[in-house]
């Protein structure tokens, strides 16, 4: 494990919320919110209405921008989500999950959390200088972004599909020749 449980369970969460900004665009129903939230083991209030969908799908260029970003740019967007949300660590336990950091309340909205939670994760990526765990899919025709949990960091694409259809590209490049 390269990370805490609660870190790579946010740093997993925010790469897929941004990624579902990319083509083919997803979360885009309250049923898809509500499986994201169940997925990811959130806790706390989920409304589960179009407003918190919104709300939620307006975080992913935020989230973006910080998880590509330069060790020392994530620092002020890591400070200022802490900021904004009023963030104050505390130690819970719930469900089949021990001790951990949160650093809002339960009561908060969705998105708030979710901005909170991948912000205390990055906290953990920044201290550690591991910010290269985090990039762009290496595939030509996408945008995704990837995060190598591999211990001989490894990953280049987004997905198994991006990887697969890198790899025939160049077969048919090979055999073109």
């Amino acid at each position: 494990m390269v990370f805490t449980d609660d870190t790579e369970g946010a740093l997993v969460s925010a790469v897929e919320l941004a990624n579902s900004a990319e083509p083919p665009e997803s979360m885009l129903t309250t049923a898809e919110l509500a499986e994201f939230f169940t997925r990811h083991g959130y806790t706390g209030t989920l409304v589960g209405d179009q407003a918190e969908l919104d709300a939620v799908r307006a975080l992913r260029s935020a989230l973006r921008t910080l998880l590509t970003s330069s060790r020392d740019d994530a620092v002020p967007i890591v400070n200022r989500i802490l900021d904004d949300a009023e963030a104050v660590p505390r130690l819970v336990r719930h469900g089949d999950t021990d001790w951990h950091l949160h650093a809002t309340a339960d009561d908060r909205p969705l998105h708030t959390r979710i901005a909170v939670e991948t912000a205390m994760a990055m906290i953990d990526v920044i201290r550690a200088d591991e910010l290269s765990r985090l990039g762009t899919c290496a595939a030509s025709d996408c945008d995704a972004i990837v995060l190598d949990l591999s211990r001989n960091r490894s990953r280049r694409f987004c997905s198994t599909t991006c990887g697969n259809r890198e790899a025939v590209a160049a077969y048919r490049a090979r055999q073109s020749q």
